[in-house]
């Protein structure tokens, strides 16, 4: 088990599009038909918190009904023959329900809320958060997502992963994202990389790349039998 290699992969929207649930970035730049300026920054909350809470309890009703697809399993399946640590950049919980057991989220998760004055004490939501909805702390509720103009204290982690794997792999990234765009700078140069999306971001500077122009579902698949045979 000790020389098991060590695998990290980022994933993004890319992944989760294939079950249904849709990015920002897919369009016109507005997320389910919002400005992401008004639903997922800290002064959007400020501005009309009822509006925001409504907006993210849709996406959990959305990510609720969503389930898993080949890519998730296949990430999963990885576990088999390797460490494998997930960083994402999705809230949904679609990795976990695939059976990953290394999970980091960047940006949070949606299943838990926190109150607006302690991002440490998380609590499980299933249900709607509205106005009125306290913590025991008697502030508001909020989403426990990290949103546009927060800081990501989960860098970190993700960062210090990074550092001690043996391959690094992007699935379904657009790498626009920051700071979750700059884990590849942290990649070393003789570090094996592979970039798994239907449409591959500008990546020509990094060394060590192996690009796989497919969709999420196909790509992981791909991935797969090119680490087993190594």
């Amino acid at each position: 088990m000790k020389n098991r290699k060590q695998i990290v992969v980022l994933t993004g929207a890319g992944i989760s599009a294939e079950s249904g649930l849709k990015t920002f970035r897919d369009g016109d730049g507005l997320w389910m038909g919002y400005n992401v300026q008004d639903v997922a920054t800290p002064g959007a909350f400020k501005r009309n918190p009822q509006l925001v809470l409504d907006f993210y309890n849709e996406r959990r009703r959305d990510v609720a009904a969503a389930k898993p697809n080949a890519a998730h399993f296949g990430l999963a399946e990885l576990e088999k023959d390797f460490d494998v640590t997930i960083i994402t950049q999705n809230i949904d919980d679609l990795h976990e329900r695939a059976g990953s057991t290394n999970i980091i989220h960047l940006h949070g998760e949606i299943f838990t809320m926190r109150s607006v004055a302690d991002e440490n004490t998380i609590f499980e939501i299933r249900g709607d958060i509205n106005v009125g909805d306290i913590a025991e702390d008697g502030y508001q509720l909020r989403p426990n997502i990290v949103w546009f103009e927060e800081a990501v204290p989960k860098m970190e982690d993700a960062v210090r992963v990074m550092r001690a794997c043996d391959y690094f792999v992007v699935v379904g990234t657009s790498l626009q994202v920051y700071p979750a765009a700059s884990l590849l700078h942290y990649a070393p140069s003789y570090l094996p990389k592979f970039i798994i999306d239907k449409k591959i971001p500008s990546v020509e500077k990094y060394p060590n790349l192996t690009l796989i122009e497919m969709p999420a579902t196909e790509g992981v698949k791909e991935l797969q039998q090119i680490l087993l045979n190594r």
